[in-house]
């Protein structure tokens, strides 16, 4: 089979390796699509001190949707034929492999394969190209769910990416009513606004004044005219993120950070205190966030494949990420395996 290894910054080597068969308990997938995703993106053009999980020599990629070829004597969960989420943590059976699984190869071997764990099958009216963005969505998803939203509410996410889009989504499917995606590429704000969701560009608009009016005053530590936003989810990994969600995060307020970053940040503890306001963050994400993932898309109430602006070959597999980089021009590229 045909595997893409890491080599180091902006060095990818497109390999053949024995294409694996299924022990006992095993299960073999072959991948449909796979999704380039921000980490794959840094690691690519900033080297393996960028915070994510990928190395030296492996295999990557993280995102697929995957169809089950061939199961182990022992294997009654799974059917040749059927459609598999593989979960990153678990399907390599080594959670080191989570950044790692092998989405950009052709084959991959899950061993000691269970149903819910290590492999999720894909509801029929979810459509390969938007089961491709189930891994980041359930990152979105998770991200969201730390925000502990409240019916009713409204809420501030920076970041039209995918990861960003996939929290604005689940928000909205837990209740919450309006909602502000900050960013500053046009294509990505149109495809939010495709989506249902207020937009502000922050290239040219001052956020809090933009959130102010399209989510009305609150009371913050320091005034009333506070945007009237419980939930802040910083999906990009800015440390000025975190600053404006302590300049404007009304009474309240809860900030979630699922964007990587690596970096420091300076904190006005007072303003958190007397604000009654917290800071968490959100990593990766729980067999919960899976099946939410599931529904949301198996629904079909938002027009997410408007996500996928580009699909290339496995060979043009540097060209994507290439892509991918130039957020002014793409938001979801695949890579599409063509079975």
């Amino acid at each position: 089979m045909k595997a893409a290894i890491y080599k180091g910054k902006q060095n990818i080597a497109l390999t053949e390796l024995p294409t694996p068969h299924a022990g006992a308990n095993d299960v073999v997938i072959q991948n449909i699509y796979a999704g380039i995703c921000g980490s794959d993106v840094a690691v690519y053009n900033h080297g393996t001190k960028t915070g994510h999980k990928v190395g030296i020599d492996h295999e990557f990629g993280h995102e697929a949707i995957s169809r089950v070829v061939a199961v182990g004597q022992n294997i009654t969960d799974f059917q040749v034929g059927q459609r598999v989420f593989p979960y990153p943590l678990y399907a390599r059976g080594d959670t080191s492999r989570a950044g790692s699984m092998g989405a950009f190869s052709e084959y991959i071997l899950v061993p000691n394969a269970r149903l819910n764990k290590q492999l999720y099958l894909v509801p029929e009216p979810i459509t390969d190209r938007v089961g491709a963005m189930i891994e980041p969505f359930t990152v979105g998803t998770c991200a969201a769910r730390h925000g502990h939203p409240q019916k009713g509410e409204q809420a501030i996410i920076y970041g039209a990416g995918t990861i960003g889009l996939a929290a604005a989504v689940a928000l909205s499917y837990f209740g919450i009513t309006k909602i502000v995606i900050v960013d500053h590429s046009d294509l990505r704000l149109n495809i939010a606004r495709q989506l249902g969701f207020a937009t502000i560009n922050n290239a040219q608009n001052d956020v809090r004044t933009g959130a102010a009016t399209l989510l009305g005053t609150t009371r913050g530590l320091h005034g009333n005219d506070y945007p009237n936003a419980a939930i802040f989810i910083d999906a990009v990994g800015r440390n000025e993120i975190l600053q404006d969600f302590i300049e404007f995060g009304p009474i309240d307020s809860r900030f979630v950070a699922v964007g990587v970053n690596n970096t420091q940040p300076e904190l006005n503890m007072l303003e958190l205190i007397y604000g009654s306001k917290s800071i968490g963050g959100s990593g990766g994400y729980r067999p919960a966030d899976v099946q939410t993932v599931m529904t949301i898309m198996a629904s079909q109430q938002f027009a997410l494949d408007s996500m996928i602006t580009q699909e290339v070959d496995q060979a043009q597999l540097e060209a994507g990420i290439q892509a991918a980089t130039d957020v002014d021009h793409a938001l979801k590229v695949l890579v599409n395996y063509h079975i």
